[in-house]
């Protein structure tokens, strides 16, 4: 469940000689007090944790624990070290190999704009410091930074710049948080998932979303997407025959590597950072871009596993994909939005540019960091409906084999489906608690800056949620009850399959046994004659004064009237079944006559 916290303390003035003063952080205002505290102590001559008690008791000496080190959520992640990540201090107090370990390129964009003007500027990690470091024009009533991947020396820049609390900026570059909203003294923190559907590799070209319509099925293009399809089909087949034919080789301990960046886009597959290649599926042309797919999302350490679902996965045959990723929104009090993506920056800022550059939408007229804000989270929940459309024609195909042709192995494609919606619904219901924390949320009453009439006024006090937001926050969540009583639906549906194809493997199985047990009734007295007219009795008067005809005299009636006794309940059943349903067709009939009669009698 989404939790609405709220962090906001008193600021304390610049005079304080342990606060800096570019950000106000009680936290480490009290780690400073403490080690102050502690080391006047150990002047004083006071106990000091290094040195042994003058009590003459021996030393306790080290032992050996026997805690597992050997699955943990992060690489950095260490029992009870320090939360949060101050973006002030170099190491934060924490050894050199526990600090953040991001170092990517990230593309980010800046808009300014107001109603009058807007202005875009385009920069990276080489220039972001410099743009902070020049004043924000007067003009500027709102401004938008978007930031496409997560580099420390980027996040550093605007924490310093915006006084991030540290916690947020440890949630932020944590890649699995839970949905929620942390209300600080200066900005609030909102943190969700976005989640599209992405091309598993660019061979995916006849897809619908190509801006040149379908493509012809004799064009080239079209005979050699299906060549290579088949040649990675038999090079699938020939390593997986492989991998059964030869031993099973074994695990080797993995290297210990020497701490350094993480590039996501050298290792595309390991499992710790859960990145996958894939293509986005609004563009064909589109690079091929590291992505989290919803089985690496969720999926944990297990590499095997998370493979096998994804081979298995229902979009898989039309080479389609889900990807999950984090989105970290920070709200400023000084109507600032900052936004931070993982890989899908492009596709929630190219429509929201487009409306800003429109001097008559709402999210221009306004200059509203709540209102950019709305907007982010609605594309957000805009780029899910696709996905829930593509789930729905995988089941409905899986529901067209399952009504025409059941089988046992259909079990298996529906497990997987009913197992990706779950973890797809579990994105997105989270979300609908997120709005409606948002929306709840008690603030300063103001009116919408720009659209009552007067001029746009900048808000310099907390952060606040402007009455017009609160509003469009409701069409959001109406979004999200589409989108979750659709995958509600669809898990419904599979689990009904799923009985269905027992019940009807079940059924086919009874009525062979049926089939059988009839086969075995006819023959039963026929076993039982032959073994008695076979007996070598010396003198059998019967057999020998006639022919083979005295055989079938005495087994034709003995069988038959094996028969009916054996099925006497059915033939009861049958019967009566035959009479309810003669009776019921006759009243039926008989009632059409009365209508037809009394139309006949009205008119």
């Amino acid at each position: 469940m989404t939790t609405n916290r709220d962090f906001g303390a008193p600021r304390r003035t610049a005079t304080s000689p342990i606060q800096p003063a570019a950000q106000t952080d009680l936290e480490a205002q009290s780690l400073a007090v403490s080690r102050m505290r502690s080391s006047t102590a150990g002047t004083d001559g006071a106990f000091s944790p290094h040195r042994p008690s003058s009590g003459g008791g021996s030393q306790r000496r080290p032992r050996r624990s026997n805690t597992a080190k050997s699955y943990k959520p992060r690489k950095q992640w260490q029992p009870g070290q320090e939360p949060g990540i101050d973006t002030h201090s170099p190491n934060d107090g924490r050894p050199t190999s526990h600090l953040p370990e991001l170092n990517q390129h990230c593309d980010i964009t800046v808009v300014d704009f107001s109603q009058d003007d807007i202005l875009e500027h385009y920069l990276d990690n080489n220039t972001l410091e410099t743009f902070l470091d020049r004043k924000r024009g007067d003009w500027v009533r709102c401004r938008w930074i978007n930031v496409h991947g997560l580099s420390w020396d980027v996040i550093k820049l605007l924490g310093n710049h915006k006084a991030l609390h540290r916690l947020a900026v440890e949630d932020l570059m944590n890649p699995k948080n839970r949905t929620k909203a942390d209300w600080y003294s200066n900005h609030t923190y909102i943190v969700l998932t976005l989640q599209k559907l992405v091309h598993t590799n660019l061979e995916s070209e006849d897809d619908s979303d190509h801006e040149g319509g379908e493509p012809d099925d004799e064009s080239p293009d079209r005979k050699e997407i299906e060549a290579r399809r088949r040649k990675e089909a038999r090079r699938w087949f020939t390593s997986s025959l492989k991998s059964l034919l030869s031993p099973p080789k074994p695990r080797r301990k993995a290297m210990k590597s020497s701490p350094g960046p993480i590039d996501p886009l050298k290792e595309p597959h390991d499992v710790t950072n859960g990145f996958a290649s894939a293509g986005s599926s609004a563009s064909i042309t589109s690079t091929t871009k590291p992505i989290r797919t919803l089985q690496r999302y969720f999926g944990g350490p297990n590499k095997e596993r998370i493979e096998f679902m994804e081979r298995k996965s229902a979009l898989a045959t039309k080479c389609l994909g889900v990807s999950v990723e984090q989105v970290s929104i920070f709200l400023t009090d000084d109507n600032t939005v900052i936004s931070f993506f993982e890989s899908s920056a492009e596709d929630i800022e190219t429509p929201l540019i487009a409306r800003l550059k429109a001097r008559e939408t709402i999210l221009r007229l306004s200059c509203d960091a709540s209102m950019v804000m709305q907007a982010i989270m609605d594309a957000i929940i805009d780029l899910a409906i696709p996905v829930v459309t593509a789930y729905q024609d995988a089941i409905g195909d899986l529901e067209l084999d399952v009504l025409t042709q059941p089988d046992i192995h259909h079990t298996t494609a529906l497990y997987v489906l009913n197992s990706e919606i779950s973890l797809l619904r579990s994105t997105i219901q989270p979300i609908m608690s997120l709005l409606n924390a948002l929306r709840d949320h008690k603030s300063e009453s103001i009116s919408t800056p720009g659209l009552s009439g007067r001029p746009p006024r900048f808000t310099s006090s907390n952060v606040v949620i402007s009455p017009m937001t609160h509003t469009y926050l409701g069409d959001v969540e109406d979004h999200c009850i589409l989108i979750t009583q659709g995958l509600d639906q669809m898990k419904h549906a599979g689990d009904s399959m799923i009985d269905l194809i027992f019940n009807t493997i079940g059924a086919y199985q009874n009525e062979s046994l049926k089939q059988l047990t009839l086969i075995t009734m006819m023959f039963l007295p026929l076993t039982f004659l032959t073994g008695y007219f076979g007996m070598n009795f010396v003198r059998f008067t019967g057999v020998n004064n006639n022919s083979d005809l005295y055989f079938w005299w005495i087994a034709i009636p003995v069988m038959v009237a094996t028969v009916l006794f054996l099925t006497r309940d059915m033939i009861k059943r049958s019967v009566i079944r035959t009479v309810q349903r003669r009776i019921i067709r006759q009243s039926r009939e008989q009632r059409v006559k009365d209508e037809a009669y009394g139309r006949r009698r009205h008119t």
